[in-house]
């Protein structure tokens, strides 16, 4: 098996003890790590790439929790909008104007994104073409849980969405036997459940028996907004996590995303049932849906871990920005600057997000027999320097712009910038053809926010 010595390093291991191994190596072999800290020269082969990464920093590979690859062509198309303005007359018909060539070239450019920021592993919410979703994830050799966007009820939903509670769970399981651990295991196939507003009590009732069966994950976005436990009050008597909780849907595979209006109640709820949490800061303040009570979480021990959202509604997929963006909210909020420090951040981007990914097991720290997913940070940057404490300066210094390097399954993804799974010059012009076109395809016209002139 090929192996790569990556040497000279301060890598911030993210294992059990937190330990930081200064002037350390890595030696990976296959898509594991083999060995940590000092490795024995016995164990190195002759033909092993050696890379010195000297002044350098690894971390292990960071982790998206909540992300749409099939938006990822709308970015600008909903801006300073409410969020079911938002949904309905932007972004529902956006996606219902994809075509599956649309599909796999925003899901391409979204994993090249997430790549160049650090992501080795995200877990998509949904979207109409996961079959393409795949493909692109095949390709650009990331770790991913791809869900479809599943709907049985609502207002507002394009006619081609409109499906019953059984086409939709018939749809997922023909995903789920079709690419579930498929490219060599790193693409699991999630049950999704869009939003309570549009799944029936049946629906989610028979979609966690599927996900217990077949042991895998459900994610949902879940309290998001007032109105949404408003609504399932007046309809169903109960709140949003209350109602979960009636129908016996609270569980350990269940990844509840955004969650910002909880009562205390359901917090205990969430980790009376283990239930997982996909935190994002950027979009929650975007799209105005509040401030999420993440410090009362994590002082429960409730797994917390943190998303970037779509492109519409964030506008980028760069979880260094999140990571600060993270602990800045909660320090405002609770006027404690102890509040959500940022060693707790990285534990929300790495290890904490494993266990919300359902594969603490393989991921998320670097340790002996884990899979070889992890970033190498470049601090020599005027924004990032001086280093005197380097994980405060992750958290609060560097950006997408600090990632050199990622290497995902023991492979190089991109390696000093440069990606090595595509052409990005080539990629970049098909975005800019697709997005216009699936734009005019929607009918979505934007006012100009400043007189234009046309100079021909």
């Amino acid at each position: 098996m090929k192996q790569i010595l990556l040497k000279n390093a301060y890598i911030v291991s993210m294992n059990g003890k937190r330990e930081i191994f200064n002037g350390g190596s890595i030696l990976i072999e296959g898509n594991l790590i083999k060995a940590i800290g000092k490795v024995d020269l016995k164990l190195i082969e002759n033909d092993a790439e050696i890379y010195d990464v000297k002044g350098k920093i690894i971390l292990p590979g960071l982790i998206n929790t909540h992300v749409h690859l099939s938006q990822q062509l709308g970015r600008g198309i909903a801006d300073d909008v409410d969020l079911l303005t938002w949904l309905r007359e932007r972004v529902w018909p956006y996606e219902s104007s994809f075509d599956y060539e649309a599909s796999l070239i925003s899901s391409t450019a979204c994993c090249a994104e997430m790549i160049k920021s650090g992501v080795t592993t995200f877990l998509e919410a949904g979207g109409q073409y996961v079959e393409a979703m795949a493909e692109a994830v095949e390709k650009m050799g990331l770790r991913a849980g791809l869900s479809k966007s599943v709907m049985d009820q609502g207002e507002g939903l394009p006619s081609t969405w409109v499906k019953t509670a059984d086409q939709e769970l018939e749809a997922q399981k023909e995903l789920f036997d079709k690419y579930h651990n498929t490219a060599d295991g790193r693409i699991k196939i999630w049950f999704g459940l869009r939003t309570i507003f549009n799944n029936s009590d049946d629906l989610i009732v028979r979609t966690k028996k599927m996900a217990d069966e077949l042991e895998t994950g459900i994610h949902m976005h879940i309290a998001e907004i007032a109105a949404e436990n408003d609504f399932i009050k007046e309809t169903r008597g109960n709140s949003t996590v209350e109602q979960l909780h009636r129908l016996g849907a609270l569980g350990k595979n269940l990844l509840a995303v955004h969650t910002v209006w909880l009562t205390d109640r359901e917090i205990d709820l969430f980790r009376l049932y283990d239930v997982k949490v996909s935190h994002n800061p950027a979009a929650a303040m975007k799209v105005v849906l509040g401030f999420a009570r993440i410090p009362e979480m994590l002082e429960k021990g409730i797994s917390v871990s943190i998303g970037t959202d779509g492109a519409p509604s964030n506008n980028r997929m760069d979880m260094m920005r999140e990571m600060y963006l993270t602990s800045l909210i909660h320090k405002g909020r609770t006027l404690n600057p102890k509040s959500v420090p940022a060693e707790q951040v990285l534990e929300m981007a790495t290890i904490h997000a494993a266990k919300c990914a359902l594969l603490e097991n393989e991921i998320g720290s670097l340790e002996i027999g884990k899979k070889a997913d992890l970033i190498i940070l470049n601090p020599n940057s005027l924004h990032s320097l001086p280093l005197h404490d380097p994980i405060a300066n992750i958290v609060y210094t560097m950006s997408s712009e600090n990632v050199e390097s990622t290497i995902c399954d023991g492979k190089w993804l991109m390696k000093e910038r440069n990606l090595l799974v595509m052409d990005e010059k080539e990629l970049i012009e098909k975005v800019k053809e697709k997005s216009a076109e699936v734009k005019e395809r929607a009918k979505i016209n934007l006012p100009n926010r400043f007189p234009v002139v046309d100079i021909l």
